[in-house]
């Protein structure tokens, strides 16, 4: 078991390196492209991509619910490394999430055979778009239009997995970012990182009662 779990962890990592170098690739080709430092986002997505195989091969996580945190995985290690650099996520990358992630999230919902998920995820959008939707028009300075257009991907992947994840999520992004601003002593930090990060968590490491049978 030992063996095989190294040797998937591996191999997700080897496949991490080409999406990650994709994605380097992609961040140059924008219209306003940024350079990431070298193997930054290949060695972040081959990290992220081997936890996800190691989980799977563990029976942590079920194989049909695979593509959901590999798909987050790649989006917060590229839209963090863009926001980091540039300040900035560009709509190239947070528009085009939104079919993506109806992409996976349907495939999760028929090869799981859950059917309440879709029900669940657009809850997730309503709720983290929704929100972020209201702070920017009362406060435009408060919330970049970007944060507003990344939220309805990562509440959709979010909620699929339960609403309590959307608001953990919300929650955490909004610990983090105070965090940041303090430790940095800025009045405003990127924002991006610190949604993507717990919509991964709770993505890639659910709670355990999400898998429970009747559950989803």
């Amino acid at each position: 078991m030992f063996g095989t779990g190294i040797t998937v962890a591996f191999l997700g990592g080897i496949a991490g390196l080409g999406a990650g170098r994709c994605g380097t690739e992609l961040l140059r080709r924008l219209r306003r492209g940024v350079r990431p430092p070298a193997l930054c986002c290949e060695g972040g997505v081959a990290l992220l991509w081997a936890l996800v195989a190691v989980r799977i091969v563990a029976g942590a996580l079920p194989l049909w619910w695979a593509a959901v945190p590999l798909l987050v995985g790649w989006l917060a290690v590229v839209l963090t490394t863009c926001d980091l650099l540039a300040g900035r996520l560009p709509d190239a990358l947070t528009l085009s999430a939104y079919p993506a992630t109806a992409a996976v999230l349907g495939l999760a919902a028929c090869g799981g055979g859950v059917p309440g998920m879709a029900s669940r995820a657009l809850l997730g959008v309503v709720l983290f778009a929704g929100s972020y939707a209201c702070v920017r028009l009362v406060s435009p300075s408060a919330m970049g239009a970007g944060d507003v257009k990344l939220a309805g991907s990562l509440g959709a992947v979010a909620g699929a997995v339960s609403p309590g994840a959307v608001l953990l999520t919300m929650a955490a992004a909004a610990v983090v970012t105070i965090a940041a601003a303090g430790v940095a002593r800025r009045a405003t930090v990127p924002h991006g990182p610190a949604m993507l990060l717990p919509a991964w968590l709770v993505t890639a490491f659910p709670s355990a009662t999400s898998w429970q049978a009747g559950a989803w």
